[in-house]
């Protein structure tokens, strides 16, 4: 240990920044060393090789940045993990209206996570009479769940979330990376054990149980992506349109420490909370900014939504919903959500559904949405043709 930073002025650090981040919200402060993790290294390595992260783009070079902090910040020396919980929702599967993980519920959560790891990085910058930080929020490569678990934040469940004791899987995390050499916490020596009740509650086989996922099957990814969803993915969603809940439901931790909140009963807070299907479908940029541009669902755009409307109507197999989606089919300025609702209304298959396809067939011009309209429209085509036989 050199003269500048003696054991007591290093305990005094420590418990300045724990009770910074405490008092800012933080429900846990722990630190973790910020030497390398080549185990994280090799298994994001691994999962890139397999395609787990395809739809991001993710390749070695991340890999090597998000397991090693020093990339962030030269000379690290610790990284301070915060862990700040959020209200689980009750169940808001209404007749008519989308799911949305809880969360996005609120305001969106980088902002308030952002906060309380600035304060924490004021403070001990303040401390110590000079910049020795860093923050990361879910917006530099950093590998927050394996640094938390490193610190005994909590451990990495099979869903591939960091479960705390106490408050479950429905955390943000947060980290403020610095010089100074803090003491380390000890991680915690737990594991799921046997249990895979997220791994059998995943409708989309997204988990494998071995404490990966393959992200390109996750709903909440693929409610996420800028592109089409996959076809085969897409009755797998069900009326999700933004994110998933359904693997930290189901788990044990989670239930036992979730603090539910009733949904909104009114106005923009509920239609970013339940929002009304048809609705959604019809959101355009000004709505859009309004009503979500505060989320977590701000930073896709109303085009995405709009597609996750189109396969939640579509799921949800209600006729009532034929009209909206023959109107979006028209009008709609986006090939993609188009070519969507065409999807929709062929897995809804009642006879005005048919004839919305049949009279875009008639008039649509992108060859994308033709394609669309050509798959809903071929198993109706085979069941004349049967019938003619």
């Amino acid at each position: 240990m050199n003269d500048r930073w003696p054991p007591s002025e290093l305990a005094r650090l420590k418990a300045l920044v724990v009770e910074t981040g405490v008092a800012a919200g933080a429900a846990l402060v722990r630190v973790a060393p910020a030497a390398p993790d080549e185990a994280t290294r090799r298994r994001m390595e691994d999962a890139f090789a397999r395609g787990d992260f395809a739809t991001w783009g993710y390749d070695d070079r991340r890999a090597q940045t998000a397991s090693d902090p020093r990339a962030m910040l030269a000379g690290a020396r610790s990284v301070i993990c915060l862990a700040v919980p959020y209200a689980a929702a009750v169940a808001n599967d209404v007749a008519g209206c989308g799911r949305v993980s809880c969360y996005a519920w609120g305001e969106d959560y980088h902002r308030r996570v952002r906060e309380i790891a600035s304060r924490v990085a004021e403070a001990l910058d303040t401390a110590v009479g000079e910049p020795v930080t860093a923050i990361a929020c879910d917006t530099k490569p950093l590998a927050e769940r394996a640094f938390a678990a490193r610190a005994g934040i909590g451990w990495i469940g099979k869903h591939t979330g960091v479960i705390a004791p106490g408050y479950g899987s429905y955390i943000f995390l947060g980290e403020v990376v610095t010089v100074v050499p803090l003491t380390p916490d000890e991680p915690l020596r737990k594991t799921c054990g046997a249990c895979t009740r997220c791994v059998t509650a995943c409708p989309t086989g997204a988990l494998r149980g071995d404490y990966t996922i393959d992200a390109r099957r996750c709903i909440a990814d693929l409610t996420q992506r800028t592109d089409g969803i996959p076809p085969e993915m897409r009755p797998l969603i069900g009326t999700w349109v933004w994110g998933c809940d359904l693997c930290q439901e189901i788990c044990p931790p989670t239930q036992r420490a979730r603090r539910a909140v009733p949904p909104p009963s009114e106005g923009d807070e509920r239609e970013r909370v339940m929002p009304d299907l048809r609705s959604l479908l019809r959101l355009r940029s000004g709505t859009f900014k309004r009503r979500f541009a505060r989320s977590a669902m701000g930073w896709r755009g109303a085009a995405v939504l709009r597609r996750n409307a189109a396969v939640a109507l579509g799921n949800s197999l209600d006729r009532a919903a034929v009209p909206a989606l023959a109107q979006a089919l028209r009008e709609d300025p986006h090939p993609m959500v188009r070519g969507h609702a065409a999807w929709a209304l062929g897995r809804i298959g009642s006879p005005r559904a048919i004839d919305a396809l049949r009279a875009a067939a008639a008039t649509e011009g992108d060859p994308s949405v033709l394609h669309e309209i050509a798959a809903a429209l071929e198993p109706f085509l085979a069941q004349r043709t049967l019938s003619r036989a």
